[in-house]
């Protein structure tokens, strides 16, 4: 079972909302999820992200992959950083 921190679309149409969870790669993309760790809102500007740091940071230890968007997020917000230095 791989798992993926990975954004699940919400909002109505043309005002996307997403959440960041953590779910199954076999799941669809707004099915079922593991737990839920942060939010994404692009409509806002700049846009506005929030994370449960440490749950994040636990599941990317127990070897959760982030996609290659949630990667960049996780970036922005400074908790990659945070991650690549405790692993190192």
């Amino acid at each position: 079972m791989a798992v993926k921190i990975r954004l699940a679309r919400a909002g109505v149409k043309k005002k996307p909302y997403y959440q960041v969870v953590v779910a199954d790669e076999r799941y669809k993309r707004d099915g079922r999820f593991i737990e839920r760790v942060g939010s994404y809102d692009p409509n806002q500007d700049p846009a506005a992200f929030k994370f449960e740091e440490s749950k994040t940071l636990e599941w990317l230890a127990k070897g959760a992959q982030a996609t290659d968007t949630v990667k960049q997020i996780l970036k922005k917000a400074g908790i990659w950083q945070k991650f690549i230095n405790k692993a190192a």
